[in-house]
């Protein structure tokens, strides 16, 4: 299954509250918005990606307990970025002095926050061009690292503000101290 694009405009231009509503409405549906207003209904993952999701979450998990520099968010977490995109990355992660700039009621609704870190897992059913795309408007909108791993090439884009893309052919770890001190993601459990 793949991911669907309901084209709304000019029929409708939903709000930030209706398309809270929507999915409050659907909460066994993954929904994501364009800046342009499309409303992306994201296709589930299967079983392997899903497993690769969630050692992925965990790592960050482990390393954010232990350093407590920050807060790790899911691929149920939705934010809405500067341009009004509303997106849900694989992993995310904001420093805390970010973070606990933001009020309680923002906390607790989709932040309009920019996570500092993202990472995509491309799944069978995803597209290339349009994960490619999604990591581009990351960058664009604040991101300031991206990963996008592609488990069946075994290749690694990193993308950065200001900087091409980086192209890593099956890489043992990754890491990057200037955004995520200390931590090192092992992708070996991704490649196997």
């Amino acid at each position: 299954m793949t991911s669907v694009i309901v084209q709304l405009d000019p029929i409708l231009q939903l709000t930030d509250e209706q398309f809270l509503e929507i999915c409050r409405a659907n909460p066994e549906v993954k929904f994501e918005q364009t800046a342009q207003g499309e409303l992306i209904i994201v296709a589930p993952t299967g079983g392997e990606t899903g497993s690769h999701n969630s050692e992925l979450n965990a790592d960050f998990v482990v390393w954010n307990r232990q350093t407590k520099l920050g807060v790790v968010f899911d691929s149920s977490t939705c934010f809405v970025l500067p341009n009004n995109a509303k997106r849900s990355p694989d992993v995310a992660w904001i420093a805390k002095e970010r973070w606990t700039t933001l009020t309680l009621e923002q906390r607790r609704r989709f932040p309009a926050i920019a996570p500092d870190f993202v990472l995509e897992l491309l799944s069978p059913s995803d597209s290339l061009a349009d994960a490619q795309a999604k990591m581009r408007e990351y960058v664009e909108n604040g991101v300031r690292l991206g990963w996008l791993i592609d488990p069946d090439t075994k290749q690694v884009e990193v993308y950065r503000p200001g900087q091409p893309v980086g192209i890593l052919s099956h890489p043992d770890t990754l890491s990057n101290e200037d955004v995520l001190p200390g931590f090192v993601l092992n992708l070996n459990s991704i490649w196997s």
